[in-house]
């Protein structure tokens, strides 16, 4: 998705998804602490103007935004010091026909140079991914406890040969779409819901074992290196059961097969 400019130098970036929900149902999903770490990152929200919207992409890692406006279950306003200064993302929900909404994220910023052009259009493809997880969530587990974990791995292999090692955990019935851990893996099986090519290698998988819930793996260079990033989301009582021991064997597995610098 392009930078938009205006010659005032305000510049901005969006992505948007349409999912299933009333206004309320989808406001308690972006827009609390507990909806959006239950399918986004771990996160807190002060549900007031002035309030702080925090989210922790892990340890070192938090974003802290101040929010700005506060409509529920319409729209919220946040502003964070990030790249060339501060930068305001503003949420919006729209009601659709059919019991759906559409959700909307727009970043806006002014600069005098596109230094931070790229980084802010690899924001909206982020979204994307996160959106998907997002629509998934809310047809199959609205409103359900979340028990999330995310890992890190990283490997001096090429993209695709490590994305290779990724999906040596599973396999996958093309015509069925089912998936499941292949042996000396932990144990996993669902339904593949997207796959994406050699361009953007990345797996969404709905999950049956070992609880309900849903799986993201992805790979991405980083520097001289590939990033392996695989995140978990369990719901109901029987994801609260599952998920330290399945958080604690897929590091054990990450840390096997990237053992460079091993799992996270």
């Amino acid at each position: 998705m392009p930078v938009r400019k205006d010659a005032t130098g305000q510049r901005s970036v969006e992505a948007e998804v349409a999912v299933p929900g009333s206004p309320e149902d989808v406001w308690r999903a972006i827009a609390t602490g507990n909806g959006i770490s239950s399918w986004f990152v771990p996160s807190t929200v002060e549900e007031r103007v002035g309030g702080a919207a925090v989210s922790n992409f892990g340890p070192g890692m938090e974003s802290v935004a101040t929010i700005k406006a506060w409509n529920p279950p319409k729209s919220f306003v946040t502003e964070a010091e990030e790249g060339p200064g501060k930068v305001a993302a503003e949420w919006v929900v729209e009601a659709r026909a059919g019991g759906t909404c559409v959700v909307r994220v727009v970043h806006r910023w002014f600069a005098s140079t596109d230094d931070w052009d790229a980084q802010f259009e690899g924001h909206t493809y982020g979204w994307l991914a996160f959106f998907r997880i997002l629509r998934l969530y809310l047809t199959h587990f609205p409103g359900q406890r979340c028990s999330a974990f995310q890992l890190a791995a990283f490997s001096k292999a090429p993209v695709l040969e490590t994305w290779r090692s990724v999906m040596n955990s599973l396999a996958i019935d093309e015509e069925s779409r089912q998936a499941a851990s292949t042996l000396g893996a932990p144990v996993l099986s669902g339904v593949v819901e997207r796959r994406g090519g050699e361009a953007h290698p990345e797996l969404l998988l709905r999950l049956d074992r070992p609880a309900p819930g849903l799986a993201h793996m992805f790979v991405m260079p980083m520097g001289e290196q590939v990033i392996v990033s695989i995140r978990f989301f369990f719901y109901g009582d029987q994801g609260i059961a599952a998920a330290a021991e399945a958080e604690r064997d897929w590091a054990d597995w990450l840390a096997r097969q990237f053992p460079q610098q091993g799992g996270a």
